[in-house]
């Protein structure tokens, strides 16, 4: 049955079946997630002062409005992250701007950040009955924002007494000149802004795996020393491996199957680099469970997955989870 409803998905043109997705993860949701249920019982894990479930979460992307939260969670994910949420709602980049690469098991989007802003967002978030797992808040800034770091701080600001932790993404490839904030020492500035924003709320920082080590080494020090919790490595890739789908060639971030050996790596050296100073959550490739354990004894304490889902099902988080616990 999974197949065959993978195979009508795919008919589809890809952001009109990501909507769709959305709406049916929304609806069922809504009517308590019948047949599924809360995250998949597993081992519990602290980071930052919080209890996760189960090892396993949604990395942001998927659910950019905080849509369809309820139904994520009774999918099995130990943690949900919503966005990536901006200040004011922006459209987005022109379409098409998402890609199936099938017979590569990946994906390619150059989404632009396009959401309805973070109040609509946060109101949908504030109206929620239970929340069964770890909330995350994804914040990025507005692509014609004159001033980012004010962004970030504004959206930190907002999320806080929402989120249970927030993550800031200064790795998207797909608005112009966002990533010149992973670099020292603009990215000072802004953590130094999302640390006096976010109160007590453990704060997150999501790097790009086309960091060289020089630059992922910076970026580790400077959430170190700005207090951040956690590092999530990593996001999308803007690099092209070998790949055989004739969408190869659009432009935008590559996530997927391709990305897990990138990924891994940046996941050792963030490691290395840290010196076990600063917990680390692995997002990118990771397709199963044996991928997400190889991510764990790299040095992970949790992972992400998105893309996976499209290819593996949405029974990808309790299988996880079960290997995991």
């Amino acid at each position: 049955m999974g197949k065959i409803l993978r195979n009508m998905v795919f008919t589809l043109d890809p952001e009109r079946a990501h909507r769709a997705a959305i709406r049916a993860l929304a609806l069922w949701g809504g009517a308590g997630a019948p047949f599924g249920g809360g995250p998949e019982s597993a081992t519990p894990v602290t980071l930052a002062g919080l209890t996760f479930p189960n090892r396993i979460g949604l990395a942001a992307g998927l659910d950019k409005d905080a849509e369809a939260i309820a139904g994520l969670f009774g999918l099995g994910f130990g943690a949900v992250e919503v966005g990536t949420l901006t200040p004011r709602p922006q459209p987005g980049n022109p379409k098409p701007r998402l890609f199936r690469l099938v017979e590569d098991e990946a994906v390619i989007n150059r989404m632009g950040f396009n959401n309805g802003g973070i109040d609509a967002a946060l109101a949908r978030i504030a109206r929620l009955k239970q929340r069964p797992g770890i909330l995350g808040i994804n914040v990025g800034a507005n692509k014609e924002s004159t001033d980012r770091v004010a962004d970030y701080a504004l959206g930190v600001t907002k999320a806080a007494p929402h989120a249970d932790y927030i993550t800031i993404n200064v790795s998207s490839p797909n608005t112009p000149g966002l990533r010149d904030l992973q670099s020292r020492p603009a990215l000072d500035e802004l953590l130094a802004a999302a640390h006096a924003a976010r109160g007590t709320t453990p704060l997150f920082l999501k790097v790009a795996p086309d960091l060289d080590r020089a630059g992922l080494e910076g970026a580790v020090r400077a959430a170190i020393d700005h207090h951040v919790d956690a590092l999530i490595v990593s996001n999308t890739t803007i690099s092209r491996p070998p790949l055989a789908s004739p969408q190869a060639g659009e432009a935008g971030g590559l996530s997927g199957k391709p990305l897990k050996e990138l990924a891994r790596a940046k996941l050792i050296e963030a490691r290395e680099a840290s010196g076990g100073q600063l917990p680390l959550i692995s997002a990118g490739g990771i397709d199963g469970p044996d991928e997400a354990k190889r991510r764990i004894e790299a040095g992970a304490v949790l992972v992400q997955v998105y893309s996976a889902l499209l290819y593996r099902g949405t029974g990808l988080a309790r299988s996880i989870a079960k290997a995991l616990a």
